[in-house]
């Protein structure tokens, strides 16, 4: 058991086949599960702390990221392999059904889990999910993804994120990823950095959602897109998801990591969402 500045933070463990998953939970109310892939529950913490003013707030580290650690390191991280960590979670806690917040590759574990598992869930916030396959232009989406993946796995650190960021189209200086990736860096940073290239990348980017399936599942299913996230790919994939789903996408303020950035004005939006349900 842990504090952050203003709620108690209960951690545990879950024993799940193939994995031993990190979770944190905060507050009392309604359940609430904030979700990333491959960021870890840290990257949620200053959110969690203000939902859990009224909120039961699920945060867990990803299977084979951080402190969530695998039998077989070599396995790779699928969106339905998480969906089911997801799941489990939520009966563990015996709290749901929850809202689910997931975010980039979080949001593709977040619809997996509304396909599979409706009963877990009555809204999903996917913000911002990076669903290649819902792109016209998703063979070169995937070729450009394989070389990323190669140039990192030869060893090519910042070369392999200069062409990850000029693929989602966010704009970064070459002094920016030089600071950032370059260096003398975290060793836990770079084990979890190495995962997602190798194990996590691809099958999230391929993962194809069942249109149908979530369009018939009683959950209430709301896309998210940052307000600072214009013309970068994962807007794109957004908004193939919500004309899909006929549905309008809802605006929430910042980029693709608004939660990060600013979470006192995610908060926010959030509850407006989830006063209209």
């Amino acid at each position: 058991m842990i504090n952050d500045s203003t709620h108690t933070v209960t951690e545990g463990a879950l024993e799940v086949p193939g994995a031993r998953l990190h979770y944190e939970v905060r507050g009392q109310g309604p359940l609430i599960v904030l979700c990333g892939a491959p960021m870890d529950a840290a990257a949620f913490a200053p959110l969690a702390g203000l939902l859990a003013a009224d909120h039961t707030v699920l945060t867990t580290d990803p299977r084979g990221i951080n402190r969530s650690h695998l039998d077989d390191p070599g396995q790779d991280s699928t969106p339905h392999l998480r969906a089911d960590d997801l799941s489990r979670l939520i009966t563990h806690l015996d709290a749901g059904p929850a809202v689910v917040l997931g975010s980039s590759g979080g949001a593709v574990s977040a619809l997996a889990l509304a396909q599979t598992r409706p009963e877990h869930v009555h809204t999903v916030i996917a913000h911002e999910p990076p669903l290649d396959e819902l792109l016209e232009d998703r063979d070169q989406q995937h070729a450009r993804t394989d070389e990323i993946i190669a140039t990192y796995l030869a060893g090519d650190v910042t070369g392999a994120w200069r062409k990850f960021f000029a693929q989602a189209d966010i704009n970064l200086p070459e002094p920016v990823i030089e600071e950032m990736f370059g260096g003398e860096r975290d060793p836990r940073q770079v084990a979890d950095e190495r995962r997602w290239f190798a194990h996590e990348l691809r099958a999230t980017t391929r993962w194809q959602p069942d249109i149908a399936a979530l369009g018939s599942t009683t959950a209430r299913i709301v896309v998210g897109i940052g307000d600072a996230s214009a013309g970068q790919v994962c807007d794109r994939t957004s908004r193939a998801l919500a004309a899909a789903l006929d549905v309008e996408p809802v605006m929430f303020p910042g980029g693709h990591t608004g939660f990060v950035d600013d979470p006192d004005a995610f908060a926010t939006r959030l509850r407006e969402v989830l006063r209209r349900d």
